[in-house]
C-alpha cells in the first residue's frame, strides 16, 4: 500500500505539489481554505487549514507524510502543531521563509524538513546567469550542481560517441537517459556500449568551478578613483561645506598679514582658524587694527559659527549615518566581469551567497534602505547601491556596461520588467536573468521582450517539494518528459534489497542511476562503481524516477539520516578511480 501524503495549502505552489505527486501515482489528499475546480475534487477537502476537524477528515491520523505549502509562517507553525498532536509519528515537509526558524524545528522535532523556496530557486538563477541553462540542481561532493538536459543532434559534437566517455568523466554525472528509439536504462546502455543518436536526451550534472580572486593592491587604489564620479553626490554637500570653510580662513589669514605686516603667516593663520571656530587665540593680531578689520572679523566669527555648525552636523550625518556606508559601497563597486542583483529579498540575498561562495564579484541594487538583508550582503563584503534600479543612472553607477550579467529578482513582476528593459536599453548584449511570479506571464515577457531567461521561484521549488514529500533524502531532482526524478542517498543495511549485490546488476533491475559510493571515508565513481559489490555500511548515491522509490527501503526502515546521525558527517572527499 502507498504511503498516503497530504498537501495543506493549495495556492500555486500548494496546488502544483499537489498535481505532481498524482502524476507520479502517489496516494494524495489536498487540503484548500476555499472551493476550487479541479480534475481531482473528490481528492480535495475544502475547510479551515488548522482545524482539526478538517485535518481529521483529510486522514491526518493514518497518514504518513504532510506537506505545508502555505505562503504564511505563522499558519504552516499552527497547523505543524495540531498535526503533531494527532499525529505525532507523521513525517511534516515544511515551507518556510523564515530559514531561521526552519533550522530551530528541524533540531527540535523529529522526521520535520523545512525547505525555503529562494534557497531552492537561488542556485538555479544564479547558473543562468553564468550562463548554465540548468533544469536543476545536484547536491554532491559539498557542491551545488547544475543540473542540464542535453538533446543530440545533427551538429552535437557527441553524435556517434560511445555513452561509456561520458560516464568515465568525473566532473559530469551522467543522471539519466532517454534514448529517441528503443527503451533502454543508462547502465545497460553504457555497458552495452551503445552510442548517442538523433533524438536521444541525457540529463546531466555539471561540476562547477570556482572562480580564484587574484588581489592586488594597486586595483583597490584604482577602483575609487574609477567610480569617482559614481559616488561624487554622496560627499558633494560636504566637500562643498569644508571647502567654504578653507576659503574663509585663507582669506582671513591674507587679509591680516597684508594690513598688518608684523604679523607673521603662521600667526595671522593661528588667528583665523581660532575666529572662526570659536576657539579663540592671538587675539593681539587685531588690537592694533583699524575699524574695518575689527567688523570684519565680528562679521567673519557669527558667520563662522554657522558654517561650523553646518559642518559638523553633515559630517555626523556622512559618518554616523548611512551616507558613509554608500560612499563606501559605491567606492567598491567593480569596474568589470561582476555580476549586479536588483532587488535583496530572500531570493536576491541567496543569490548573491551563491556568487559569492563560487568566487565572482556581486554588487546590489536595493531601493529600501532599510532592507533587512542590508546588512548581511555588506557583511560578505558585497557592496549595496541604495538607489532605484528603474533609474537608468543607477544601473550606470553599477557599471552595467561591463557586467557579465544583471538579476532582477525583487516580487514585483511590473518592477522587474521595467527595471529588465532599462538594462537592455543601456546595454543591450548583457545577459539577463529575470524572476516572474507569474509562470504564464514570464514565458510570454521572454519571447517578447527576448529576455535570455525568466524564471519562476516557486515553480522551480515545486518538484523538489514533490520529491522530499515521496520520501529519502533527498538531493537533488528534475522533471523530464512528465517523468519526476530525484537523486537520493541510501544506507545500505543487511535488510537492504540490494545489500550483497553488484552496482550494474540492481541499477538494470530496479532502473536507477548509480553517482558514486562512499565507503571508508572514500568514494568510488566510474567503471570501479558498476562491479562493486554492495555491503552494509555504504552509502549508496544514485538518481532514480520518483515512482520507483519504495524499491530503495521496502525492507528495511533504515535511512541515510541514520547514517548521518551516527556521526559519519560531511567530509572532503578524494575520487578512486
Amino acid at each position: 500500500m502507498k504511503p498516503k501524503i497530504i498537501v495543506c495549502g493549495l495556492g500555486r505552489t500548494g496546488y502544483t505539489i499537489f498535481c505532481l505527486l498524482k502524476h507520479q501515482g502517489a496516494a494524495v489528499t489536498g487540503i484548500s481554505d476555499r472551493p476550487m475546480s479541479s480534475e481531482y475534487q473528490r481528492d480535495i477537502i475544502v475547510g479551515e487549514l488548522r482545524s482539526p476537524n478538517t485535518l481529521s477528515h483529510a486522514g491526518i491520523l493514518t497518514a504518513q507524510t504532510l506537506v505545508l505549502t502555505s505562503n504564511d509562517d505563522s499558519l504552516n507553525l499552527a497547523v505543524l502543531t495540531y498535526a503533531r498532536l494527532m499525529n505525532p509519528r507523521i513525517k511534516i515537509i515544511n515551507r518556510l521563509f523564515n530559514e531561521t526558524l526552519g533550522k530551530r524545528l528541524d533540531e527540535t522535532l523529529p522526521d520535520h524538513v523545512s525547505m525555503s523556496v529562494s534557497a531552492l530557486a537561488a542556485p538555479i538563477f544564479s547558473f543562468a546567469a553564468l550562463g548554465d541553462k540548468a533544469i536543476g540542481q545536484l547536491r554532491l561532493y559539498n557542491q551545488t550542481w547544475p543540473i542540464q538536459e542535453v538533446v543530440i543532434d545533427e551538429a552535437h559534437p557527441w553524435l556517434g560517441m560511445p555513452l561509456s566517455e561520458l560516464w568515465d568523466n568525473p566532473s559530469r554525472m551522467l543522471i539519466y537517459y532517454l534514448p529517441a528509439r528503443d527503451e533502454i536504462d543508462l547502465v545497460s546502455a553504457v555497458v552495452n556500449g551503445k552510442r548517442l543518436q538523433i533524438g536521444d536526451h541525457l540529463i546531466m550534472g555539471s561540476q562547477p568551478t570556482t572562480r580564484l580572486k587574484k588581489r592586488y593592491w594597486w586595483r583597490k587604489i584604482i577602483k575609487p578613483i574609477a567610480n569617482l564620479r559614481q559616488y561624487q553626490h554622496h560627499v558633494q554637500s560636504v566637500a562643498f561645506v569644508i571647502l567654504l570653510l578653507l576659503l574663509m580662513i585663507g582669506f582671513s589669514t591674507v587679509l591680516y598679514v597684508s594690513t598688518n605686516f608684523k604679523v607673521s603667516l603662521v600667526n595671522a593663520f593661528y588667528f583665523s582658524v581660532g575666529m572662526i571656530t570659536g576657539a579663540g587665540g592671538q587675539e593681539d593680531v587685531i588690537e592694533k587694527a583699524s575699524d574695518e578689520i575689527k567688523v570684519y572679523t565680528a562679521i567673519m566669527m557669527i558667520v563662522g559659527a554657522g558654517v561650523i555648525g553646518i559642518c559638523y552636523a553633515l559630517l555626523n550625518d556622512f559618518i554616523l549615518g548611512s551616507r558613509f556606508k554608500q560612499f563606501w559601497d559605491a567606492a567598491r563597486v567593480p569596474t568589470r566581469n561582476h555580476y549586479i542583483v536588483c532587488g535583496l529579498g530572500g531570493i536576491g540575498m541567496e543569490i548573491v551567497r551563491q556568487l559569492y561562495k563560487q568566487g565572482h564579484d556581486v554588487v546590489v541594487v536595493e531601493a529600501n534602505a532599510k532592507n533587512r538583508f542590508l546588512h548581511t550582503a555588506r557583511s560578505l563584503g558585497v557592496p549595496v547601491i541604495i538607489e532605484d534600479a528603474r533609474i537608468a543612472g543607477s544601473l550606470k553607477a553599477a557599471n552595467l556596461e561591463r557586467a557579465d550579467a544583471i538579476l532582477v529578482t525583487t516580487s514585483d513582476d511590473m518592477v522587474n520588467v521595467e527595471i529588465a528593459l532599462t538594462a537592455k536599453a543601456i546595454s543591450p548584449k548583457i545577459n539577463l536573468v529575470v524572476r516572474s511570479q507569474d509562470p504564464q506571464f514570464g514565458k510570454a515577457s521572454q519571447e517578447v521582450f527576448e529576455f535570455e531567461a525568466v524564471l519562476c521561484a516557486s515553480d522551480l521549488a515545486t518538484h523538489t517539494f514533490t520529491a522530499a514529500a515521496l520520501g529519502g533524502k533527498i538531493l537533488g531532482n528534475g522533471m523530464t518528459d512528465d517523468l519526476l526524478w530525484v537523486a537520493v542517498a541510501t544506507l545500505i543495511t543487511p535488510n537492504h534489497p540490494f545489500c550483497k549485490r553488484t552496482v550494474k546488476d540492481t541499477a538494470m533491475e530496479a532502473d536507477y542511476v548509480p553517482l558514486y559510493i562512499e565507503r571508508n571515508n572514500c568514494t568510488v565513481h566510474s567503471w570501479n562503481l558498476l562491479e562493486i559489490l554492495l555491503l552494509p555500511g555504504d552509502v549508496l548515491y544514485l538518481t532514480i524516477p520518483a515512482t520507483k522509490l519504495e524499491q530503495l527501503w521496502r525492507n528495511t526502515n533504515d535511512s541515510v539520516e541514520q547514517f548521518i546521525n551516527n556521526g559519519k558527517t560531511e567530509r572532503e572527499k578524494s575520487l578512486e578511480f
